[in-house]
């Protein structure tokens, strides 16, 4: 017995190592895979805010790259769940399963070293979601930002003014194929911020470069400088200007504006997606106890400010004991005015209680009060949408918070869709299963996509939006895994078409009882 357990163990080794690189081939592929077709919608998204502004490609490199380690999220549980499916589809297709099977191997130990191979990839996943995540998103938003930022290079058009130069206006009429030699030149200087009062022409001339790189050199033939005198009186009807004429001149422009200047990542990291679990947890219990500051200090600002209302009624109260018995019926009670105690005169409403005024005081102590009210809706307005928007700042941080998580869990999720389903379907390839792939991962997406926005906005709870795909694939996942571990005949159109023909023979046999 010993000596066939051991002999069974090695098969189960071999099979299991034979599974294993089974499936690191086509994990590895489909992840790449996943991930260059990511990248080139971000290139597709971006390619306006990246071409013409001379980028090195050195930062270019690093910009993909850390565009890159942001779609690791979404790759991931993709190339898992095509991968898994092309396993098992694999195996069934070439009846390795159905061997297995026979020898008295179930599903489930066939997939046994590739569940703990997913809970690895889980926890992998979950440990770059909280350590590399974070910084990758920094360091990509903030060289993003800065390539957004940077201008167009330098470089000037045939018959169209270029304005790219701070303070300077430049028209190139014609260019040799060289790119330097230039024909019917005007320079516009607004260095003065006075218009277009300095003016220089030129018939020929060529551009250079300095030997830093940092500033570009005309050099212009035959031309003439043109200045306008604003200091003098009676500018604006005598017109007077200057016109001095060169054989050559040199004029110097700075570059630096061209180059890509990098901005302090301090000022970027601390958002909500550049932080790890416990960053988080300090600014959400920070911005919680920041709103419940802001709250109370409200009500008690709200009280005091308000308080005199309530001195005003008693003090109406008490007056209504003095009044007449035919006035009393105009006294103001306490949150309530009589229906009949309003008359309106000229447009305006007037209380009876305020005839002892003139006509003229009646008019300002109703303005005044209607100002009062809309001075206190306004002020209720703008704090409403102050604690709103705290409310839903900490709500993204606690969406963020909820990732963390949903990514290590999602990855073991598709796993257990696409083991079972693969092994139903017994087709391998980049064919069928990529369709099945796509149409599951599809739906996850957009269940992710819905409930985090409900979330964030408040229509859902945090965690029932967070983790609502989840929710709904996970009963698709234990459903897919009993029936291939029961072999059952899921996409087998006879059965089901035995299934209907029962189930409508049953609801005839109904009818006519």
């Amino acid at each position: 017995m010993p000596a066939r357990q051991h002999i069974e163990d090695n098969q189960l080794k071999k099979i299991y190592i034979f599974v294993i690189k089974s499936y690191i081939g086509p994990f590895v592929l489909t992840f790449f895979i996943a991930l260059f077709i990511l990248l080139m919608q971000f290139l597709w998204k971006y390619i306006d805010d990246l071409v013409g502004k001379g980028l090195e490609i050195h930062v270019v490199a690093q910009l993909l790259f850390y565009a890159s380690a942001t779609f690791v999220p979404m790759a991931l549980p993709l190339a898992i769940l095509l991968s898994s499916l092309m396993t098992f589809g694999n195996l069934g297709e070439h009846y390795e399963l159905v061997a297995m099977k026979s020898a008295g191997i179930s599903v489930w130990r066939v997939m046994k070293p590739l569940i703990f191979l997913s809970i690895g990839i889980s926890f992998l996943a979950f440990f770059f979601s909280n350590n590399v995540l974070p910084v990758a998103n920094l360091k990509f938003q903030s060289l993003l930002y800065d390539v957004r930022q940077q201008k167009l290079a330098f470089n000037i058009n045939e018959g169209i003014f270029y304005n790219g130069i701070e303070n300077y206006v430049i028209r190139v009429g014609d260019k040799e194929n060289d790119g330097r030699t230039i024909y019917d030149v005007r320079i516009y200087d607004h260095t003065d911020r006075l218009g277009n009062i300095k003016v220089t022409t030129a018939k020929s001339g060529y551009m250079e470069l300095s030997h830093d790189h940092n500033s570009i050199i005309f050099t212009l033939f035959d031309g003439y400088s043109f200045t306008d005198i604003v200091s003098t009186r009676n500018y604006l009807n005598n017109r007077p200007f200057e016109r001095t004429h060169f054989k050559q001149q040199r004029i110097k422009f700075d570059l630096s504006d061209f180059d890509l200047t990098r901005t302090q990542e301090d000022l970027f990291k601390s958002h909500y997606t550049m932080l790890n679990i416990k960053q988080l947890n300090y600014y959400i219990d920070s911005l919680t106890l920041r709103l419940d500051e802001r709250k109370d200090r409200y009500n008690l600002n709200f009280i005091r400010r308000y308080n005199h209302l309530s001195s005003l009624d008693s003090n109406f109260v008490e007056t209504k004991e003095l009044l007449r018995p035919d006035e009393r019926k105009f006294a103001i009670k306490k949150d309530t005015v009589e229906a009949d105690s309003l008359t309106i005169r000229d447009s305006t409403i007037v209380l009876p209680v305020l005839d002892n005024f003139l006509r003229a005081e009646q008019i300002a102590i109703a303005d005044l009060a209607i100002n009062s009210t809309k001075a206190t809706r306004d002020n209720i307005v703008f704090n409403k949408n102050d604690f709103n928007t705290q409310i839903e700042n900490i709500r993204k941080h606690e969406w963020v918070w909820h990732k963390k998580f949903t990514l290590s869990f999602a990855c073991l999720i598709l796993f257990f869709i696409g083991a079972p389903m693969g092994a139903i379907i017994r087709k391998g390839g980049l064919g069928l299963p990529v369709v099945i792939s796509v149409l599951f991962f599809v739906a996850y997406h957009i269940t992710s996509i819905t409930g985090e926005k409900a979330a964030k906005v408040g229509d859902l709870n945090m965690v029932t939006g967070v983790w609502l795909s989840s929710m709904v694939l996970l009963p698709v996942g234990f459903f897919l895994a009993y029936k291939a571990t029961s072999d059952a005949s899921l996409l087998d159109t006879e059965s089901w078409r035995k299934f209907f023909n029962r189930l409508f023979k049953k609801g005839q046999s109904k009818v006519q009882l």
